[in-house]
């Protein structure tokens, strides 16, 4: 059977150059400030300049690529700074979604999140912080997916993709995940008792732990 082309031209290639740019910052594999040559990225992914100008124009707007005048576009660099004013709004809408996981999880959820924090725990009892990392972004995944607050979960989404590197670095600090754990588990104690309040308050407190990790 022949190999199945990858879209050239039209919207349907600048929907692939698009998923295999977030794709590649998110996973590191493009490291902030790298550049992001037009002609290379056409080249590479099977597709024309237009499609790629006009996927980078999309990750712009998603905050993970700014265009510098007269020298095209980079991988964005967040600051600390900026890292901590995305983090005090993640505040306001994660505990938004912990409080509404709260009353509006099933059982079967409310079990998900309790192997979750069993997993987490096993990660740094065995010293594994990248497989902590990784959980530990599943677990609030699963915490926005069962808040039904779609909303919210957008917005996350697009706020939680410019952290990638933040956050990476912060799992690896020594120290770091054991008292990150410590704070989940309690969220995920308070989700549990169905106590959206104490949801809330819980994931304030883990965040309020991370602005203050930020700023060492």
């Amino acid at each position: 059977m022949p190999t199945e082309a990858r879209p050239g031209t039209g919207e349907q290639a600048k929907q692939h150059a698009l998923a295999q740019l977030r794709q590649a910052i998110l996973h590191g594999e493009m490291a902030p400030a790298q550049r992001l040559v037009e002609n290379e990225l056409a080249e590479q992914f099977g597709v024309t300049r237009a499609s790629i100008r006009a996927a980078l124009i999309d990750l712009e707007a998603q905050g993970l690529v700014e265009r510098i005048r007269n020298r095209g576009s980079r991988v964005r660099v967040v600051t600390v700074e900026e890292a901590v004013a995305i983090t005090e709004c993640r505040m306001v809408l994660e505990g938004l979604c912990a409080a509404k996981a709260a009353v509006a999880a099933s059982d079967e959820q409310l079990a998900e999140l309790t192997e979750l924090g069993t997993a987490m725990t096993k990660a740094v009892a065995d010293g594994e912080p990248v497989t902590y990392s990784e959980l530990n972004q599943e677990l609030h995944a699963k915490v926005r997916e069962f808040s039904g607050q779609r909303t919210a979960v957008d917005l996350l989404e697009r706020l939680n993709a410019q952290l990638v590197r933040h956050r990476f670095q912060l799992a690896l600090r020594p120290g770091r995940p054991q008292q990150s754990l410590s704070e989940h588990l309690v969220m995920i104690e308070a989700i549990r008792a169905r106590d959206p309040q104490a949801a809330e308050t819980a994931v304030r407190a883990h965040l309020t732990s991370v602005i203050e990790a930020l700023r060492d």
